[in-house]
Formats: C-alpha cells, structure tokens, sequence
C-alpha cells in the first residue's frame, strides 16, 4: 500500500435510489429528501437561485471523474425536460429533441463503458438512464 493512500479515504459519495418506481413497477412514495438537490448551494430565502460553490470563487477547478460526468449528462437532460430551471434564462424551458438526443448519448456511453466501470459506476449510469427514460416518456405524454 502507498502512503498516499490513506487521503483518499476522506472523499466519498453516497448514492440514494431515487428512482420514481420501484423494481415492480409501482410508483414510490415521496420521501422526504427526495427533494433535496445536492449540487451547488441554494440559498435559503431564494427561488431556485443557485450560488456557486466556495471553490470556484477561489478558481479550483471541481473534482470531475466519470460519476460527476454521468451527473452532468442528466442535469443537462433535466434542463431539456423542464424539470430543472436552465442556469442563463432561470426560466423552466422544454426542448424533448434535444433531452432524447442527450439520453441517447448516455446510452452509447453505456454500451462502450460496459465491462469497464466499477459496480457503483454502472449502477448509477444504468439508474441515471432508467430514470431520465421514465421521465422523457411522462413529458412526451404531457404535450
């Protein structure tokens, strides 16, 4: 074992199934975190305004790695569903090709990663593609 070794054991994450439906195919019950977003920082008293975290003001780029990559991939298909408000308008704004096509693209990276990722890795790509899939086809329902 390297002396380096022991700093990693700070940093960790924890995955939250958050899937709207369980394995049977019926819908879960709200839990109450289920709400709660753990990217960047809100402020308490705003709606929906985001501030950036303290470490980019001080110009550190943040840690990204595939999961941090997976996430990106899914927010940015949030924003295309409407879910989430885009980051320069603040407004809610739907564009279904362009969540389909970012979905697609999640795939691929499902189909060339398999065999390469560590079991925490493909869990969380094949929750984030299942999820935005369920979601994609709910806003396709709604038009």
């Amino acid at each position: 074992m390297s002396e380096g070794a022991g700093k990693e054991e700070g940093k960790s994450f924890k995955v939250e199934d958050r899937r709207r439906f369980s394995e049977s195919g019926e819908e879960r019950e709200a839990t109450p975190n289920a709400d709660r977003e753990e990217g960047p920082a809100r402020d308490a008293g705003s709606q929906g305004e985001v501030r950036p975290p303290e470490s980019r003001e001080s110009g550190a780029v943040p840690e990204i790695n595939f999961s941090t990559f997976v996430i990106s991939l899914s927010t940015q298909v949030l924003v295309h569903l409407g879910e989430v408000p885009n980051p320069v308008s603040g407004r809610a704004e739907r564009d279904l090709s362009v969540a389909k096509q970012m979905i697609d693209i999640l795939g691929i990276l499902r189909e060339k990663t398999k065999g390469n990722l560590d079991q925490g890795e493909d869990k969380l790509l094949e929750d984030a593609l299942y999820d935005l899939r369920i979601r994609y086809v709910e806003a396709v329902k709604k038009r």
